[in-house]
């Protein structure tokens, strides 16, 4: 029997800043509770993730400061931008991650949201804040391996 071909995830967005200032330790991929204006809004491509969080409340995770913005033609139905998200994760994920958020310096950042089988799904990561140089080593290191990279494309043109 053939092997089905994995599905295709369109990214609808990502935190790239979240790589820049956090060292990134685990990844979990979690669904998120929506509504009907929010998921319209999604397709359009209207959310920011930038400054938002996961935060651990009674055995339950939930998404904080994503903002998503109204969409225009909900009508009756319209959302609060800023509100609290909750994010959906088995119970023995939820008590594993308990355990490591406690962990002094931890938090939860969400990287991205994107669709999987036709439902958005949020790809969360336990990270660790980097400090100045910790930043200033991870941007020399990038350096070093493009200045790398292009001597060996420059040598293998001779």
């Amino acid at each position: 029997m053939a092997e089905k071909s994995p599905i295709p995830q369109k990214n609808i967005s990502e935190n790239r800043k979240a790589r820049h200032d956090y060292l990134l330790l685990e990844h979990w991929e979690a669904g998120i509770a929506l509504t009907g204006g929010e998921v319209k809004s999604l397709r359009a491509g209207q959310v920011q993730l930038k400054d938002s969080y996961g935060l651990l409340s009674n055995g339950q995770l939930y998404l904080l400061n994503c903002h998503i913005s109204l969409y225009k033609n909900a009508g009756y139905a319209i959302h609060e931008p800023d509100r609290t998200r909750k994010l959906l994760l088995h119970k023995s994920e939820l008590q594993r991650l308990e355990g490591k958020v406690r962990e002094k310096g931890l938090t939860l950042i969400p990287l991205r949201l994107y669709w999987k089988s036709g439902k958005v799904k949020c790809e969360i990561a336990l990270a660790k804040g980097k400090q100045l140089y910790d930043k200033r080593e991870t941007e020399r290191r990038r350096e070093a391996d493009a200045t790398a990279r292009q001597a060996m494309k420059e040598h293998g043109r001779r």
